[in-house]
């Protein structure tokens, strides 16, 4: 398929009101084929909403979905080329693991011949690190062997498109870092379709081909991860993505550098702030702490009654209470109403 491939997935202006809540407002965006487009946004933003918007367990109040070209806003679920998978594991207990990895192929519906299914479970089962675990019973594995299951039931399938709810979400740290990896490696390897909902930035990070940032049901911006970063439209978007966080200060409070007319933040990310010793000119903040974290250093300043958070090469010779010259490379301006303003050039 070309770059000019039709979308896997578009919605056009839908919006999904509970009562007086507005839980989705005239959202519209589209999922080409092979992409892996994650929403990123805090409880309640919308995404969960979004997603049983896709999958028809909800109806739109306003707009239009439609599935490899077709419009599905008024059809059921089962009749939409779609497989989800939730937050939780949603396995069947008493079924080994080749059991519920050939279920969804196994529907009355589908029809598919004994034979295509095992080839089909057991090259997901390979692709997922679970090949040795067929024969088990799905009450005799470990949360992240679960997981990979729920996982291996949506791409056993090869649907228009995958929905996944934070699935990794009720994993430890380590596991979740480990099948986040994996996760995006198979999707790349199938060129499957995925609609992922996270609230975890690194989660959309290391993910996601594009990132749509999402708040109060609204689609602030859609780009890829480095736009985002890099670009963020607004002070919301600029403060979901990074570690540690950005900081913001109050542009009053930095009268030395040239700004654009209109500033009322500076956004301020690690790259945009370098730190010297002192030496008589410039900013001058004071080292608060400095937390060692083997190959960076992350140093709390104080600056004119603000706190910074950047990070230093552990080698720089830096010790709390030492006062530093801090220098401004290329930050981020918002005016009053957080939006970003363009940098003028010097």
């Amino acid at each position: 398929m070309g770059a000019l491939a039709m979308a896997n997935v578009a919605l056009r202006h839908v919006s999904k009101r509970f009562g007086p809540v507005e839980a989705v407002r005239d959202l519209s965006f589209a999922i080409n084929h092979g992409e892996l487009v994650v929403l990123l946004g805090p409880s309640g933003a919308g995404k969960t909403t979004t997603l049983r918007l896709v999958t028809g367990l909800e109806r739109p109040d306003a707009g239009s979905i439609s599935i490899d070209g077709r419009d599905v806003t008024r059809d059921p679920p089962g009749t939409r080329d779609i497989a989800f998978v939730f937050q939780q594991y949603s396995l069947y207990p008493h079924l080994t693991v080749y059991d519920n990895l050939a279920f969804p192929l196994r529907s009355p519906a589908r029809r598919v011949p004994e034979a295509a299914i095992r080839k089909r479970v057991e090259h997901t089962a390979e692709l997922l690190h679970i090949a040795g675990k067929l024969g088990n019973k799905a009450t005799r594995l470990s949360g992240g062997e679960m997981q990979r299951v729920a996982i291996g039931r949506a791409l056993v399938r090869d649907p228009s498109i995958h929905l996944m709810d934070e699935p990794l979400s009720s994993l430890d740290a380590k596991l979740r870092a480990e099948l986040r990896l994996e996760l995006k490696r198979i999707q790349v390897e199938l060129g499957a379709t995925i609609l992922y909902v996270t609230h975890d930035q690194v989660e959309a990070m290391t993910m996601a081909s594009r990132i749509g940032v999402i708040k109060d049901g609204e689609l602030l911006q859609l780009g890829t991860p480095r736009e985002i970063y890099e670009n963020p439209n607004s002070r919301y978007v600029a403060g979901r993505l990074g570690t540690p966080q950005i900081n913001f200060l109050p542009a009053g409070l930095v009268p030395e550098i040239a700004m654009p007319s209109g500033t009322d933040t500076v956004g301020i990310r690690t790259e945009h702030l370098q730190i010297a010793a002192a030496n008589g000119g410039g900013i001058v903040g004071r080292v608060r702490r400095i937390e060692h974290l083997g190959d960076q250093n992350h140093v709390h300043l104080e600056y004119r009654g603000q706190m910074l958070v950047t990070l230093a090469d552990p080698h720089q010779p830096l010790q709390a209470d030492q006062e530093v010259e801090l220098e401004l490379v290329d930050p981020l301006y918002f005016d009053a109403a957080g939006r970003r303003i363009a940098a003028t050039a010097h």
